[in-house]
């Protein structure tokens, strides 16, 4: 199951800036730690991570180990109500921190 959180963030603030990467919003711990015990496969969100500094890495690790994968960046949001089928395709880029993929959300009628 994939739960997308739209925070606006990825379409108010410049990707790659300081503001951007540093002063996202986050999900808090309690939320995060619901969202495991849910049984939940992916969780996207339009910023670049569920927490900041260093507990983001091991937020993602935390997640990770249970299964539970964060997809960071995603924009449009906005447009994606409702129930969906989200698809994830990987990419191979190099020089990049985590697991490059495109998302494809197909709304359902």
């Amino acid at each position: 199951m994939f739960i997308g959180f739209c925070s606006n963030w990825s379409e108010e603030k410049r990707y790659g800036t300081k503001e951007y990467s540093l002063m996202h919003p986050q999900l808090s711990r309690e939320l995060i730690e619901r969202l495991l015990e849910k049984e939940i496969s992916l969780i996207g969100i339009d910023f670049p991570g569920v927490r900041r500094g260093t507990e983001h890495p091991e937020t993602d690790q935390h997640c990770a180990d249970r299964g539970v994968f964060i997809i960071e960046n995603l924009c449009n949001m906005k447009d994606i109500t409702g129930e969906c089928t989200v698809y994830t395709f990987p990419v191979n880029f190099t020089g990049m921190s985590g697991l490059s993929c495109r998302v494809v959300a197909e709304k359902e009628d």
